[in-house]
């Protein structure tokens, strides 16, 4: 059987990168090639279902011989590790692979590569796009992760391994550059010289896409956030600045925050944004029964998210310079109108710049356009049917269609 590679360094919890690598594995499978999966740690493949509704515990899985759940940003480092091995056992004829350490892969390679670019590392890690407002200190993405001891020496040793297994322009190392919103592909421009072609990830297959979202008049000013509890999806400013505000300014306003807490890291911030809230004079539960401002829910299943979604009024996301924004999608699938910031592919693609949803540049914007589809059902109707439209876009079998004609070039 003809074999496709498909290189990620952490395959054992939900993000967006996870599932953009399991639909590149469905997209080989429908081009004919037996997928192989290869990561860094140890993991177990039979989650995925769970998590996105895409099965890849079929699939061989070649990993270092031990499973760690922390030093996510140094298992990139050895991502090219397991890779080669992949390639020595499987012979592959084509190879997937998100990320930028597989220089060791590159002598005498007989397959075609790939290389999908969620962010250009070279804008944060090189001194010379200081200045640009993406780089490490200036870019909120990173700043707000690693900026602050220890995660900033953290940061600081991943940034001076990196160069010694990093490939240089992707353009020429790759035989195809890909990435995730039109956003990315203008910053890799900027670093490489050529733009990557765009293929937005796709929405995973057990978040349906509603026909019919339930109309206005039956939901309740609920405003949803969905992301795991990590510093740069920024929740910790939501409940300082906007949620105090939005409370006030609208009756019965309330947020309800779902996010993954699976770590020591993530379930630390969880606690900060806890008491922050508390501290903003908001009342804080993890229970969705109680009487509450705002609703903290760590590892929540699907099912509740779809049906807290379903009767919600908007969706809000916090992370500045996104680069794409899977839960963004997730939202608009279920018929939410969504509130980004004025930045990143989420603003680009998802929203269309004000097109399909609306953007914000400081809390009292937020406030004020949240407040709007809280209160306005004219508004939300309109946002709603065109966030549902722009779903239907973004189904793993148009992914799939669009990696297969992409690969196709190839030969």
């Amino acid at each position: 059987m003809d074999r496709g590679l498909v290189a990620h360094h952490y395959w054992g919890s939900p993000g967006g990168g996870q599932l953009v690598c399991a639909a590149a594995a469905y997209a080989m499978e429908a081009l004919g090639l037996g997928p192989v999966l290869s990561g860094t740690f140890r993991f177990d493949p039979s989650r995925y279902a769970e998590w996105y509704g895409i099965d890849i515990s079929k699939y061989p899985v070649v990993t270092l011989p031990f499973g760690l759940r922390a030093f996510g940003l140094w298992s990139r480092l050895l991502v090219w590790l397991p890779a080669r091995r992949a390639v020595e056992r499987y012979s592959p004829s084509l190879l997937f692979i998100d990320e930028v350490a597989y220089k060791p892969l590159l002598r005498g390679r007989r397959f075609k590569l790939v290389e999908y670019i969620h962010f250009p590392f070279e804008v944060v890690i090189d001194p010379k796009y200081k200045g640009t407002g993406l780089a490490y200190g200036e870019d909120p993405y990173v700043t707000e992760r690693y900026s602050k001891f220890p995660m900033n020496i953290y940061w600081g040793v991943y940034a001076r391994l990196l160069p010694r297994v990093m490939r240089e322009n992707p353009f020429h190392a790759a035989d195809l550059v890909l990435t995730n919103s039109r956003w990315t592909a203008e910053v890799a421009k900027m670093v490489y010289g050529e733009a990557p072609a765009v293929l937005n990830p796709p929405i995973a297959p057990n978040v349906d896409v509603v026909e019919r979202p339930r109309p206005f008049e039956e939901r309740k000013p609920i405003v949803v956030m969905l992301g795991r509890f990590s510093q740069e999806k920024r929740y910790h400013w939501v409940v300082r600045e906007v949620a105090p505000r939005l409370v006030k300014e609208v009756p019965g306003a309330r947020f309800v925050i779902f996010g993954g807490a699976a770590t020591p890291t993530l379930r630390a911030y969880y606690e900060r944004v806890k008491s922050l809230a508390s501290e903003a004079g908001l009342r804080v539960s993890d229970d969705l029964s109680k009487e509450a401002d705002v609703y903290l829910v760590a590892n929540a299943s699907r099912r509740l998210i779809n049906e807290v979604m379903d009767g919600a009024r908007a969706f809000l996301h916090a992370t500045i310079n996104e680069h794409w924004g899977i839960a963004v999608a997730e939202a608009m699938a279920r018929g939410l109108p969504v509130v980004v910031h004025k930045s990143g592919g989420a603003w680009t693609d998802l929203a269309e710049e004000g097109r399909v949803g609306l953007g914000y540049e400081d809390a009292g914007g937020a406030v004020d356009v949240v407040a709007r589809l809280l209160t306005d059902g004219k508004q939300w109707a309109a946002l709603s049917a065109k966030s549902v439209e722009k779903a239907r876009g973004l189904r793993l079998e148009i992914f799939a269609q669009k990696f297969g004609e992409f690969v196709r070039r190839l030969s």
